[in-house]
This record gives structure tokens, C-alpha cells and sequence, in this order.
């Protein structure tokens, strides 16, 4: 989910990959790798990616943490929703 938030970040601020990695000092390919959840980087990447993007840590964070509390209450809230099946017998 750190990959999808710092994707939305980026294209919130309307730039490209390249745009975005150039001024992290990292390659596309790499930032890509990373939106779409291939790599997993180190604490000095999300730094250098969120600096680039001109977020805290606390931001990426936060919104990490925001998405994962949408997820867990949409899975509890179809988990408690049980399955109505009615049968219905007509008689004679």
C-alpha cells in the first residue's frame, strides 16, 4: 500500500514517473517498481521519494493507515452482511 499511495501522490501532483525519480535521484524504473508493489525500499528510497513529492513521512503514513482502515471496515462490514437464502414451498 506504500507503492499505491505514493502513485496517488504523484499523480495528484500531476507528474510523470521520470519527473518524480529524476528529482528522487532515482531511476523510472525503480519508482515503478515500487508504486506497483515489486520492490519493497528502504526507509532512504521512501525518504528520497517523498521528499521528491514534497511529503512528510507522517503524510505517506497517514494515508497508508487511512486506506488500510477503508479495507478492514469494507471486509468486517461484508463479513457481518450474512447470506440471505429463502426457500419458498407453496401449498397445497
Amino acid at each position: 500500500m506504500v507503492g499505491e499511495r505514493l502513485r496517488h501522490l504523484r499523480r495528484v501532483r500531476g507528474e510523470t514517473i521520470d519527473q518524480t525519480a529524476r528529482r528522487a535521484g532515482i531511476s523510472p524504473q525503480y519508482l515503478s517498481e515500487i508504486e506497483r508493489g515489486v520492490k519493497e525500499p528502504s526507509s532512504e528510497m521512501i525518504a528520497a521519494v517523498t521528499g521528491a513529492l514534497d511529503v512528510t513521512l507522517v503524510d505517506l503514513v497517514a494515508g497508508v493507515a487511512d486506506r488500510l482502515t477503508a479495507v478492514r471496515e469494507t471486509v468486517r462490514d461484508t463479513v457481518r452482511q450474512p447470506t440471505v437464502r429463502a426457500a419458498f414451498a407453496l401449498a397445497a
